[in-house]
């Protein structure tokens, strides 16, 4: 894990705008997804999480209320240095501590190995979301 990595919990209305940037860096410019399927009507009401490595921040993830984790973006720069498991984790925490059963992800299938290290395992079969092949993942809390 990197040294100085914090992760930060909170609304979409104090994370917005950095948390949209990283989104729209690795969805939109990297990974090529539509624009305008980025920003979606769960922002508002979801627990949002924040990747900082000193004042850089590097990574982004949700919680919707029904206990999906969703938008986890990491950085190219920042990819396999703990940043995704300190985001995952603080997710996960977060489920918990909301009393919730379990969580459930749609997982891009290149990450499906990254989230079983969490426990999570995969449901159903293999589907387009965004123009890219998912999986849905699950695990009990």
């Amino acid at each position: 894990m990197s040294v100085g990595l914090a992760v930060r919990l909170g609304s979409w209305g104090e994370l917005a705008d950095k948390a949209s940037a990283i989104r729209f860096t690795v969805f939109v410019d990297e990974q090529k997804v539509p624009a305008e399927l980025e920003l979606d009507e769960f922002d508002a009401v979801s627990c949002h999480a924040l990747a900082q490595v000193g004042a850089a921040v590097v990574g982004t993830g949700r919680l919707l209320p029904d206990g999906h984790i969703g938008r986890m973006a990491v950085l190219a720069g920042w990819r396999g240095q703990g940043v995704g498991a300190a985001l995952l984790r603080a997710l996960i925490d977060e489920a918990r501590r909301r009393g919730m059963a379990r969580v459930v992800l749609n997982a891009q299938t290149h990450a499906l190995g990254f989230y079983a290290r969490f426990g999570f395992s995969p449901e159903g079969g293999e589907y387009e979301e965004a123009g890219l092949p998912h999986r849905t993942m699950h695990r009990a809390l």
